[in-house]
C-alpha cells in the first residue's frame, strides 16, 4: 500500500507492518530486520519534524515549531529504545 504524508517523502509499505520477511528467518533475525527499518523510519520522521518546525519558526509560528521539535525528541527517544532492544538481541562477545 503507498501513501503520501505531508512531508518530502513517499512510504511505499503497508503502515499494519505486515513486512513480508522470508519464512526461512529465525525470529530474531526478523526481529533485528524490523527494528532496523523502525529505526531508520522514525529517524527520517524525527529529521522531517524538525525541518518543518524550522519552517514554522520562519513563518513566526514559534508554539507549533517547539511541539513539532518536542515531537522529534519523542520520536528520537523511541529510536534508542528500539536501539537498545536490537543490542539485547546481540549476543555480547566476553572481552
Amino acid at each position: 500500500m503507498s501513501h503520501h504524508h505531508d512531508h518530502d517523502h513517499c512510504h511505499e509499505h503497508d503502515h499494519h507492518h505486515h513486512h513480508e520477511v522470508q519464512s526461512e528467518m529465525s525470529f530474531e533475525e526478523k526481529m533485528v530486520k524490523l527494528l532496523d527499518h523502525w529505526i531508520r523510519h522514525n529517524d527520517d520522521h524525527a529529521g522531517t519534524y524538525r525541518g518543518w518546525a524550522e519552517k514554522a519558526r520562519e513563518n513566526h509560528l514559534d508554539a507549533a515549531a517547539d511541539l513539532l521539535n518536542e515531537a522529534a525528541q519523542m520520536t528520537i527517544a523511541i529510536s534508542s529504545r528500539f536501539e537498545a532492544a536490537l543490542a539485547a538481541l546481540t549476543p555480547q562477545k566476553p572481552s
